[in-house]
């Protein structure tokens, strides 16, 4: 794949504080890709923001969840023949540097999806107790499902090629999908790989996953795979 044609995805709700420092830095480190910013009902400027930046920005009427926010990118992306897409969340945590990392290995085809784990390398992340619990059942279960080791299935810093950029565009998670989407690929026959990256703190805003949240979070999402697995895609 010579000269890609590149789609940085920002899915953005209430990111008012962050998202014109995620759009300088992605400008910055990758200038020959498009961004597009998919605003997922927020109330207050991310719009606005984007807007003024020169992006392009794709407004949701009211919040509809990350699930709906990132198939809403890749439709954008499929229907503009995008090769591939990049998803990047708008509160700053995944650096503008890291992103070649995850683009690399789409472009010499030794995968469709590339997902930028916080626990290959030097493993600087370092989750609390809870969520480290919840990550290692996630990527146990998945390891075993996909029949190959996973570290980060929750990392939303991914970037998809062609053939998986058309397939999301049709079929997506609505719910907490970062864990269920590596499932729903690897029963189509996509190829996944993880690649080591570097995460930072929230710039701004807060993480919706409260501790009794995270619970909820876990079983829907067990419960998700497990009907996943007995169902046609």
């Amino acid at each position: 794949m010579k000269d890609p044609k590149i789609l940085i995805i920002i899915p953005a709700f209430n990111e008012q504080a962050s998202i014109q420092g995620v759009l300088s830095a992605v400008k910055k480190h990758l200038p020959v890709a498009d961004i597009v910013v998919v605003n997922d009902g927020s109330a207050d400027s991310t719009a606005l923001i984007a807007e003024k930046e020169g992006v392009v920005v794709l407004n949701h009427p009211y919040n509809m969840g990350i699930g709906a926010t990132m198939q809403t990118g890749y439709k954008y992306a499929s229907r503009k023949g995008y090769e591939i897409a990049v998803q990047v969340d708008a509160d700053g945590q995944h650096p503008a540097d890291q992103i070649e990392k995850l683009i690399e290995p789409v472009v010499k085809g030794r995968a469709d999806l590339v997902v930028g784990s916080r626990f290959l390398g030097a493993g600087e992340y370092k989750p609390s107790l809870a969520r480290s619990a919840g990550i290692s059942i996630f990527s146990n279960v998945v390891s075993a499902i996909i029949r190959e080791r996973v570290t980060d299935t929750t990392s939303g810093f991914r970037a998809a090629g062609r053939r998986c950029i058309d397939f999301f565009a049709g079929h997506y998670p609505d719910d907490y999908p970062e864990v269920e989407a590596l499932v729903l690929l690897h029963k189509k026959g996509f190829s996944i790989m993880e690649v080591p990256v570097r995460m930072s703190e929230r710039e701004g805003g807060r993480s919706s996953i409260t501790p009794i949240r995270s619970v909820y979070y876990m079983v829907k999402v067990l419960l998700a795979i497990f009907v996943d697995l007995l169902k046609k895609v």
